[in-house]
């Protein structure tokens, strides 16, 4: 007989059954995370590059706030019969797809840093070769004093 109900829970578990209170509640967090990151723009916090992303998250998170059904069609697209999965399946996608996105951006700034480093010493040899000081060559070892004796060994 247990085998004949569970077939029934796993259908009642594909739909989503959202109360408005809830809705009410998904809507406001929703649009508070949205104004927040309007407020990270203004106050130069976040670059509106980056902005887009989080702001279309922001607009997906209100869609399922207000069209619960919205995920279960998501859910049937992927072919998985748990709404809860295709979320986290979906959220999972997207934090993914952003580490993949900032160490890209990480690599390249690495890249940029290491140039800019190099153009920088560059730039120093030159304004002191113009000023008539030459720059230390760290290839060039001195020479030794012969005034000076080598430094001796710490009895064992």
């Amino acid at each position: 007989m247990t085998a004949a109900l569970l077939p029934l829970a796993a259908t009642d578990t594909n739909q989503v059954h959202l109360t408005a209170q809830t809705r009410i509640v998904a809507a406001v967090i929703a649009l508070a995370f949205m104004l927040m990151i309007l407020e990270l723009i203004r106050r130069d916090k976040l670059q509106e590059r980056y902005a887009v992303i989080w702001l279309l998250a922001g607009l997906g998170m209100l869609a399922g706030a207000a069209f619960p059904g919205l995920l279960e069609l998501v859910a049937d697209l992927m072919g998985v019969r748990d709404t809860n999965v295709a979320l986290f399946s979906i959220v999972l996608l997207l934090l993914l797809g952003l580490a993949l996105n900032f160490s890209v951006l990480m690599s390249r700034q690495a890249d940029q840093i290491t140039r800019l480093a190099q153009e920088l010493a560059l730039e120093k040899a030159r304004a002191q070769r113009l000023n008539g000081n030459e720059p230390d060559d760290p290839a060039r070892a001195p020479e030794p004093d012969e005034r000076t004796e080598p430094p001796r060994q710490a009895p064992r």
